[in-house]
């Protein structure tokens, strides 16, 4: 397996795993009190921004192809980064 092919797997498994953690925080937002409810609404929003706009870039990279990856890697990366910092985000702020 190439870089490129090893790179696009490994995204696209952070992208299930933000998906898998969005989709807890929406369950979460389904059981709990009113007050709650609007908490865990505005993070599932912001995450749900943030995930469209990785989803966009990673969509960019499939159709990248391997000449021109290294393109639009950073991107990506930058895109994930904030997915990543907004997933953390809302945690310690939902654990409160």
């Amino acid at each position: 397996m190439d870089q490129y092919e090893a790179y696009k797997q490994k995204m696209e498994a952070e992208l299930e795993l933000v998906q898998a953690k969005l989709a807890e925080f929406k369950a979460q937002m389904k059981i709990s009190a009113a007050d709650a409810q609007l908490k865990y609404g505005r993070q599932v929003d912001e995450i749900e921004q943030k995930l469209d706009a990785m989803k966009v870039k990673f969509k960019e990279l499939s159709e990248s192809g391997e000449d021109a990856w290294g393109d639009v890697k950073e991107g990506v990366e930058n895109a994930w980064a904030t997915l990543r910092a907004t997933v953390a985000e809302a945690a310690a702020k939902l654990k409160q």
